[in-house]
């Protein structure tokens, strides 16, 4: 392969710094506000964008994920179903550890739905950390 033909233009053997690099293409293509990976108690892993933000999308992203970390009481607060409008999740199993891949949109209208180039890039963006983590386990 040519070197010319990589399309990636920074690597790390550290799977943080990996992760990082991942997250924060992602971040710029997708024009997101932030985008970050968490574990199933909903604590940051690697995480690109503003901090808060990113703690933040850990700790409700649990929460906010289909399936069975998505099963909720009556009780959901206010500032849960604010974040759904806005955040995509990818649940994501490595090495039988299953992580969540969170992503917060930039607000830049009223009722801005994920469109088809953010889901293509948080797909990416998963497969990208899958191979990451699997590598590193």
């Amino acid at each position: 392969m040519k070197q010319d033909a990589e399309r990636r233009r920074r690597r790390s053997a550290d799977p943080l710094v990996a992760l990082h690099y991942q997250l924060t293409e992602t971040r710029s293509r997708g024009e997101l506000d932030a985008i970050v990976v968490a574990d199933a108690s909903g604590v940051v892993v690697a995480g690109a964008g503003s901090w808060p933000v990113c703690e933040e999308l850990a700790a409700y992203a649990p929460l906010l994920a289909e399936g069975a970390w998505g099963t909720m009481t009556d009780a959901v607060t206010s500032r849960v179903e604010s974040l759904r409008k806005d955040v995509e999740i990818r649940a994501l199993s490595v090495g039988g550890q299953e992580v969540l891949l969170c992503a917060r949109r930039h607000r830049r209208g009223q009722g801005r739905e994920a469109g088809e180039g953010v889901t293509r890039d948080l797909d990416d963006a998963a497969q990208g950390i899958s191979r990451i983590l699997t590598a590193a386990a």
